[in-house]
């Protein structure tokens, strides 16, 4: 086979094909499932943003729950699909990255943390820097902890029923 010239020099043999289509039929799904979960996430931190709008010099109670709300259902959905079921391969990709990555969001933690770094704000841009990480952590590992509680105490409870039955 004779080498054909792609762009930027990369050399190939004739007649082979390129690899972005098998990429894309084996990736293609789950890169679809990510960009709708994500906008549906992103959809339902606007509307939390709109019941609790950030006001300046104040804490951002909207931003705060979203992030602490978001690393609870993660730290369940974790345990779910991890420990529980073997679910669909893009359940994981659908919710955890798109829906509840769309959902969170550090980069608004971020701006928002470094505009309370103004006189007068200073401490609760250090609170909201502080408490979001520690509430953060704090709701994972209740959400795992209370998850896996929940699970076991049913497993106790069917294998009862099953004894008694």
């Amino acid at each position: 086979m004779s080498e054909v010239r792609l762009s930027g020099g990369v050399a190939a043999e004739a007649g082979a094909t390129s690899p972005r289509p098998s990429w894309f039929r084996e990736h293609g799904s789950v890169l679809l499932v990510v960009a709708v979960g994500g906008g549906i996430g992103a959809e339902a931190r606007y509307g939390v943003s709109r019941l609790l709008p950030t006001r300046p010099g104040q804490f951002p109670w909207g931003t705060f729950l979203t992030n602490v709300v978001g690393c609870f259902a993660i730290g369940v959905l974790m345990v779910l699909i991890t420990e529980v079921w073997t679910g669909h391969r893009l359940v994981r990709p659908f919710l955890g990255v798109g829906f509840l990555g769309g959902f969170t969001t550090f980069s608004t933690y971020a701006v928002e943390t470094r505009n309370l770094l103004e006189p007068g704000t200073v401490y609760v841009a250090f609170g909201y820097l502080a408490g979001t990480l520690i509430a953060a952590m704090l709701a994972v590992l209740a959400a795992v902890t209370l998850t896996r509680t929940i699970l076991l105490r049913k497993e106790i409870h069917q294998d009862t029923d099953e004894e008694q039955g």
